[in-house]
């Protein structure tokens, strides 16, 4: 007698919601069903159903035993059998042996006997100690049960002529065909309920139990031989044997699980061990990571960084297999790369932009000098060679040491990989920060070059994951931090008349904060003073301000307002609601900065909404609720205002006010330098009768423009134009009829020409138009707008009817490529027009002309 083990508690994957099925048949006992299965699987169940009905119900309908009592024997003790179920210790699996009796049948009675001794113990299984589900009975004795019987018994009949009666081969035959039968059927439900490869399911699920099917055979060979001889009564004596063996499975796993639960105690106390030994590593990693932040706090790395570098470079080394002690290692040489900075200057570390060649020299010492400190440390696995190594190339072109592909630690090339893709999508002081898929591009490019092929290979294929992974492992509580300003108060100071601060936590920041402010204030002071004094450009001056100034106060908006008169008018903005706030126009003394300005003192965290001009929506997200608002005072009084915004309510510090007036006390003079070289730049560049610009401006004006037409390989047309007739009107109505003429001819013929274009008086009654990517055709006519505006120019101003305009006009690069070849191409064609003017006067015999030509350089 043998028990067939068959698997138990599998569900299909993604119907687990509904109501399950357990297939109790012998070899997918305890499958589950789910009624939310896909239509395929459901299908397929109805055909199976469908299939046995008919092969059941056919032999029925032609019932015949030869010998009822022999049948009611094997009847009873088949359903009896199928009632002794074991569960195998170790796997959800059940153990039957109704098996036996069905071969039994197909050996010794016909197949409609058969037929009923397998669905009785298939319906008798499916009810004992549960509540069946009709899916499941239907498709165990309807379904699966009569199909597998009836192939089985037809494969041994058939099977009997051609191997003669050998009832060895015949029952292995009978025996795999059953077990085939019996198991695919469910191993296909499973298939397309999951989209698994059928082929696998079944050998991983069922192939395992056909040899209980060959022994279950060689029993049934046994009781077959036995009977010939005894009779088949002797096949009765199977059952107390069967019972026997039952209850002597179930005590010999009544001591398995004592055991079990013995091995499991013990498995307890070796886990609570292991567990206090994982505790303290974690108290120890967690000490490395506290001291590497508070030392990288001087390079700006925040806790994300290291976070993400350490998550990346852990994940990568298990997916590289490397060793646990390996694991280790990585893990603490991601926290502690850059310990070696502390032997970096920190204007070095701390530089806005490309480092020269000296401090590049420099900065490479830090992987050496972090190795030597982390040397002195007896750490358990190798930290040391992988931070000195983690600027190492693949190529051999990294530093200090110049090693080159399997020389380099593999803990170094996951390192120098991952540190390269985080530091790329994460923003530093001298750039700012890429995308994650640009950045990843960016390593990618480098593989086989500064990176290990394969180390890049799996950053690939799992950057997505990694940082997924790294991003919900962040999404943790912070622990308590250390306040650098915390103010004790033992009593609540009475009403003083002022508005509560709603911002409780303006004053503190956690240790790493702390740390890295006071350095990145006194650099950035330092910095912002040097860098003052190297432009006179007002722009760049209050550029370079906000742009250094937003590491120490954060704002949403910064507008500098400078004073003109009795008006402040905003001459920088940077930020949100540029376009509103650059439109503002605040008289002194009204509104928030006009009082600033007016009475020449700061206000923290005024209100923005009571600023003159400044539309307010109090329901919208991102209007500013706060203002920073701190005077400009030059030598001669106030010249300004600098105004910071944000979103938040009482966003701004008493510290944030600190810093801002050390900074404006020397931005004032600055600013006031500034305007006073604006100012005389403008007057060196500017036509002082007509104002426009004068020829020095044009000169440099153009050769910008063709410098950009060089680089974007565009045209730009050059235009000379000549005031014909205007002697006539300096003789007969004087010089200052003549003033009047250029002034409004230079004023219409700044109104006639495009925004872009660029008009410069060359001097006298000499005109410069540079209009850029302008054809010749348009050229043409834009030369007979500005004869008529000539026209009407010198009669609007003294009514003389006899003023002309002579136009020539030199392209580039047809006709030049620099400034000075243009120009005089241009004052070459415009002088031959001049000449052909006078020709046709003379020949006219009048003073003016109706129309004129536009003359193009040769």
């Amino acid at each position: 007698m043998i028990c067939v083990p068959v698997p138990e508690g599998r569900h299909l994957i993604g119907h687990c919601d509904g109501p399950r099925v357990n297939n109790q048949s012998d070899a997918a006992d305890g499958h589950s069903m789910n009624l939310g299965m896909p239509i395929r699987a459901i299908a397929f169940i109805g055909l199976m159903i469908l299939g046995g009905t008919w092969v059941l119900g056919l032999p029925l309908l032609h019932w015949s035993s030869h010998d009822p009592l022999k049948f009611a024997c094997y009847l009873i003790i088949a359903v009896l059998a199928s009632t002794m179920k074991v569960k195998l210790p170790g796997m959800d699996s059940n153990m039957s042996v109704h098996f036996l009796f069905v071969l039994l049948g197909v050996l010794e009675l016909s197949l409609a006997e058969t037929l009923i001794i397998g669905c009785m113990a298939a319906l008798a299984q499916c009810f004992w100690k549960q509540r069946p589900d009709p899916i499941k009975l239907a498709f165990n004795v309807f379904g699966m049960t009569p199909i597998a019987i009836g192939v089985t018994y037809e494969v041994y009949h058939e099977l009997a002529g051609i191997l003669h009666n050998n009832m060895g081969l015949l029952l292995v035959a009978a025996a795999c065909t059953y077990f085939i039968a019996n198991t695919a059927p469910i191993a296909i439900v499973i298939s397309l309920s999951e989209r698994r490869p059928l082929r696998g399911i079944w050998r991983e699920t069922y192939f395992w139990s056909l040899p209980f099917y060959l022994v279950g055979a060689a029993v049934v060979g046994a009781i077959n031989f036995s009977a010939r001889f005894v009779g088949w009564e002797s096949g009765l004596l199977v059952l107390p044997i069967m019972y026997w063996i039952y209850r002597s499975y179930q005590l010999y796993l009544g001591r398995l699980e004592d055991e079990k639960r013995r091995v499991e105690i013990e498995e307890m106390h070796v886990r609570a061990e292991k567990r206090h030994v994982e505790e303290v590593c974690a108290l120890h990693l967690r000490t490395i990571e506290g001291l590497a932040l508070a030392i990288d706090a001087k390079d700006h790395t925040t806790h994300a960084h290291l976070h993400r570098v350490r998550t990346y470079a852990v994940e990568i080394a298990r997916d590289m297999g490397l060793s646990e002690s390996e694991m280790d290692a990585l893990r603490a040489a991601a926290l502690l790369h850059d310990i070696g900075k502390l032997a970096i200057p920190d204007h070095i570390i701390n530089k806005p932009g490309r480092l020269t060649p000296e401090e590049f020299e420099k900065m490479k010492i830090h992987p050496i000098v972090g190795a030597e400190i982390l040397e002195k440390v007896a750490f358990p696995y190798p930290v040391a060679p992988i931070v000195r190594s983690h600027h190492e190339r693949w190529n051999g072109e990294g530093y200090p040491d110049g090693l080159k592909g399997e020389e380099i630690p593999i803990g170094a090339r996951i390192l120098a990989a991952v540190d390269c893709l985080d530091a790329l999508a994460s923003d530093r002081q001298y750039r700012k920060a890429v995308s994650l898929s640009e950045a990843i591009k960016v390593v990618a490019d480098e593989a086989g070059k500064s990176f290990d092929p394969r180390v890049v290979d799996v950053l690939e294929r799992r950057y997505v994951d990694l940082e997924r992974i790294a991003n919900e492992s962040m999404q943790v509580p912070p622990r308590d931090s250390c306040s650098y300003a915390q103010v004790v108060e033992r009593g609540r100071m009475p009403g003083n008349g002022f508005e509560a601060n709603g911002n409780s936590d303006a004053n503190q920041k956690d240790f790493l904060s702390s740390i890295a402010s006071a350095r990145q204030e006194a650099h950035t002071l330092f910095e912002l003073s040097q860098d003052l004094g190297n432009s006179l450009s007002l722009d760049e001056t209050l550029s370079l301000v906000a742009m250094r100034l937003r590491k120490l106060v954060p704002y949403d908006s910064f507008v500098a307002f400078i004073r003109k008169g009795d008006m402040l008018l905003p001459e920088f903005v940077t930020g949100d609601h540029c376009r509103q706030l650059s439109s503002l126009q605040i008289p002194m003394g009204t509104g928030l900065c006009g009082w600033v300005a007016w009475n020449d003192r700061p206000i923290v965290n005024g209100n923005p909404a009571v600023e003159i001009g400044f539309e307010y929506d109090p329901q919208a997200v991102n209007e500013p609720r706060s203002a920073l608002v701190v005077p400009l005072e030059g030598v001669n009084g106030i010249v300004g205002v600098l105004a910071l915004y944000q979103t938040a309510t009482d966003a701004f510090t008493s510290d944030h006010l600190r810093i801002l007036q050390v900074v404006t006390s020397r931005v004032a003079l600055f600013v006031e330098n500034a305007l006073k070289y604006r100012e005389a730049e403008s007057s060196a560049t500017m036509d002082y009768l007509t104002g426009i610009a004068n020829a020095r401006a044009l000169s440099l004006h153009l050769e910008q423009e063709l410098a950009r037409c060089q680089r974007e390989s565009g045209t730009t047309a050059v235009m000379v134009c000549d005031l014909d007739g205007f002697k006539k009107i300096n003789d007969r109505y004087g010089h200052l009829a003549g003033d009047k003429v250029l002034k409004q001819f230079a004023s219409v013929l700044t109104s006639m020409c495009r925004e872009y274009d660029y008009v410069a008086r060359m001097g006298g009654d000499e005109f410069v138009i540079v209009a850029p990517n302008m054809p010749p055709d348009a050229a043409g006519e834009r030369a007979a707008q500005l004869s008529e505006a000539a026209k009407h120019a010198g009669l609007d101003a003294c009514g003389a009817d006899f003023l002309s305009l002579s136009l020539g006009a030199a392209f580039y690069p047809e006709h030049g490529l620099d400034a000075e070849q243009l120009l005089a191409e241009a004052d070459r064609a415009m002088y031959s027009a001049k000449q052909r003017h006078y020709e046709k006067q003379a020949a006219l015999g009048r003073d003016g002309l109706d129309s004129i030509e536009l003359a193009t350089a040769s």
